[in-house]
């Protein structure tokens, strides 16, 4: 099933953030969704060129946004636009409802998130790397799972923080907890300085050693940062799953 093309159909849209925004696809004979898991993207230009793109699943038919729930042929995915890319400009700026595209997957077995997974989890997310995560999340609160679950999600400045109105209604759903870091520039009030995680952080934050998994996505120098800053820590590399993006 991963490795066929299948066509899919922009069902709906909404913005994140100024440079980002999560679009609903339904997808032509989907098949089962884990949370964690992404797909890829394809767009053909009108004289044939092809670009391929990946993209985490933010919401799946396990876990769709809080009180709105996906159809079983339905995932969503998050994408932060890059001024460089050939595929994110076109899917913030010029997907539409109703707009086709090609879509191949779900794809991943090992940086995913199923409600029989009996250990706590930490979640770690970098800007739009939270979107796996995010959909960890939903799908706890969809299974109702009683496995403790932690994130912490780092963003530059208070306006690029994605799904924050959910965040917060998420943190407040017993077993879940919720922390913000801002590296450039944080909000008024706040009591963390801005900066990048530090070792204080991982300390406050995160999840004792040999609590249970850690699952860690973001750009790929954020991933090899915050590993190096969970080793540090104590955290066994085995109980440490990544995953790391570039541009797109």
């Amino acid at each position: 099933m991963t490795g066929s093309w299948r066509p899919a159909v922009c069902v709906a849209a909404r913005t994140e953030t100024p440079t980002a925004r999560s679009i609903r696809l339904r997808v032509d004979g989907l098949g089962p969704v884990v949370a964690g898991q992404h797909i890829d993207i394809r767009l053909t230009a009108d004289d044939g060129y092809q670009a391929v793109r990946s993209y985490s699943l933010s919401a799946t038919p396990v876990g769709g946004p809080l009180g709105v729930p996906l159809a079983d042929d339905e995932v969503e995915i998050t994408v932060e636009e890059l001024p460089e890319g050939e595929v994110s400009p076109y899917l913030v700026q010029g997907l539409e409802p109703q707009d086709a595209l090609e879509v191949r997957g779900p794809i991943g077995g090992w940086f995913v998130w199923r409600d029989t997974d009996p250990d706590p989890v930490q979640l770690i997310g970098g800007g739009s790397g939270v979107a796996p995560l995010v959909a960890m999340l939903r799908a706890r609160v969809a299974g109702r799972s009683p496995v403790p679950m932690r994130l912490l999600t780092s963003v530059r400045t208070p306006e690029s923080l994605y799904f924050g109105d959910e965040l917060r209604r998420l943190a407040e759903v017993p077993g879940i907890g919720v922390d913000v870091a801002y590296s450039r520039e944080a909000p008024a009030g706040e009591v963390r300085p801005a900066g990048r995680l530090t070792a204080g952080d991982i300390a406050a934050f995160v999840q004792e050693p040999g609590a249970g998994t850690v699952f860690v996505c973001g750009r790929t120098s954020f991933v090899a940062a915050v590993t190096d800053l969970l080793i540090a820590r104590g955290h066994d590399p085995a109980s440490i799953r990544t995953e790391r993006f570039g541009g797109a």
